[in-house]
């Protein structure tokens, strides 16, 4: 069920976030805020409907839509810029949010506990993968992903679609599957839609991502983008057949076209009719140009509906976070925050900080003043400095801020989105990025070059100003 937008007070409805995080992680039983999958699985998601039917005409919910598995209720806007939630089976998650990538159900370097202490609502397993080993089979014998992994709030599974990309120079596909082929054991693997249905029900992921046909952004294949497209939505209409558990978990479509907007659009045209309860952008951050990524995001969320999640996929640098929410993506995901601590890089309100630099040895502030993450609390740069590549604890405990710092800067951004100072907030949050003149002892450099005069990268202000907000110089 799908109710229409409504007008409201955007600054009305404040959430106690803290609060209510803290009461689920205390929850030992899971009646806090989420659900084992031994329960009925509904306390959550009927809570949520409950609450939107009864919702009088003239209340602050702007828009919403009810799914059998899943509730989006979105209460704040600031020009394109929105505050949701998101019930799902195992948590109520508030958005704008960003999903660490734990692809076969546990982030790299970090625990369960390390991941509820950085407040994280929600990470990202692949279907893939997760079907190689250990397989679905057993994660299902198990309890499913939640169980197997010991983690409360929700999850994500990724269709294996991506690796289509990544694993490119060993596949086949065709109309029915793709076929893979294991680059360690040289084994194929046959993916067609009812298969990854499969698996995913058996994994029991609160979000399933439809079998895709993905084209690397970087391909100058224009026949190729046009047969992926077509076949996504055919793809999709298998996946949707062959979903068994709709009751428990929610499969959201996914918009490709590469970097063709004609494309992109026409996608968006025949998966928005399937009333999906969400939607993804698919086939970015490949290595496109950001000129062609944030047009292609733009063409793809200007046509999706209001009332659903939208998901653009792939993305982790904060940047391009900001810039996705300005023009009304939702979520978010990548392998970055992880990946680029194993390489001794903690990211900052300024940038990046490059911790194996000599600049750092006898620097005893912590990584960023005012962090709240537990390496922040009690290790100085110089201790990192001495230990970051060398030992293995190093890159956990440089992930740790990462994704902290993450988690508190989609914190600040829902905040700004409810009390409308959102385009404040880029303003404040792209001249740190992008400062005219850094201070003497601030060793961060920045994501990527800013423009000769010290302004922000022209694909920055041009996506801005299409959402609305004009850079001051």
């Amino acid at each position: 069920m799908d109710a229409a937008p409504r007008r409201g007070n955007n600054n009305k409805r404040r959430r106690r976030e803290e609060d209510s995080f803290e009461e689920f992680v205390s929850d030992e039983e899971g009646g806090g805020g989420g659900s084992g999958d031994d329960d009925d699985g509904s306390s959550l998601v009927s809570s949520a409907r409950a609450r939107v039917l009864s919702s009088p005409p003239l209340s602050t919910l702007l828009a919403s839509s009810i799914s059998p598995a899943l509730v989006f209720e979105l209460s704040s806007r600031e020009k394109r810029a929105r505050r949701a939630t998101m019930t799902t089976h195992h948590f109520a998650c508030q958005l704008p949010m960003f999903m660490p990538v734990g692809t076969q159900g546990s982030v790299k370097g970090l625990t369960a506990l390390d991941l509820e202490n950085a407040r994280v609502q929600l990470i990202l397993g692949n279907t893939y993968h997760l079907e190689q080993r250990p397989g679905s089979a057993l994660i299902e014998t198990m309890g499913g992903l939640h169980n197997f992994v010991s983690w409360k709030q929700a999850m994500l599974t990724d269709s294996g679609g991506f690796q289509m990309v990544s694993l490119s120079d060993l596949l086949e596909v065709s109309e029915h599957a793709v076929t893979f082929q294991d680059p360690a054991t040289g084994n194929t693997t046959t993916l067609t839609p009812e298969h990854c249905m499969q698996v995913q029900n058996r994994i029991g992921a609160d979000i399933m991502m439809a079998l895709d046909d993905v084209v690397s952004s970087t391909a100058n294949d224009p026949k190729r983008y046009e047969e992926a497209t077509y076949r996504t939505t055919r793809w999709l209409k298998r996946c949707i057949a062959a979903h068994k558990r709709t009751d428990r978990q929610s499969l959201f479509g996914i918009v490709q076209g590469g970097l063709d907007l004609a494309l992109r659009r026409k996608s968006c045209e025949e998966l928005v009719p399937l009333n999906l309860p969400g939607y993804a952008v698919g086939g970015l951050s490949g290595g496109e140009d950001k000129a062609n990524f944030w047009r292609c995001v733009d063409a793809s969320l200007e046509l999706l509906p209001e009332n659903k999640p939208r998901y653009v996929m792939g993305v982790g640098y904060p940047v391009d976070i900001v810039v996705c929410v300005a023009l009304g993506a939702d979520m978010f995901d990548c392998v970055y925050p992880t990946r680029t601590a194993r390489f001794g890089t903690a990211m900052v309100s300024s940038g990046l900080l490059k911790l194996r630099s000599r600049s750092f040895a006898n620097d005893m502030r912590p990584i960023e003043a005012g962090c709240d993450c537990a390496t922040c609390k009690r290790y100085t740069r110089a201790y990192l400095h001495t230990i970051v590549t060398r030992e293995p604890v190093a890159s956990s405990l440089v992930s740790v801020h990462n994704v902290r710092y993450m988690m508190r800067l989609m914190e600040q951004i829902r905040e700004a989105i409810e009390n409308n100072r959102f385009e404040a907030f880029v303003q404040q949050f792209m001249r740190k990025q992008f400062p005219r003149v850094r201070a003497n002892d601030d060793y961060a450099v920045p994501y990527e070059k800013m423009e000769e005069d010290g302004r922000a990268p022209v694909w920055v202000r041009e996506a801005l100003a299409k959402a609305g907000i004009a850079l001051k110089s």
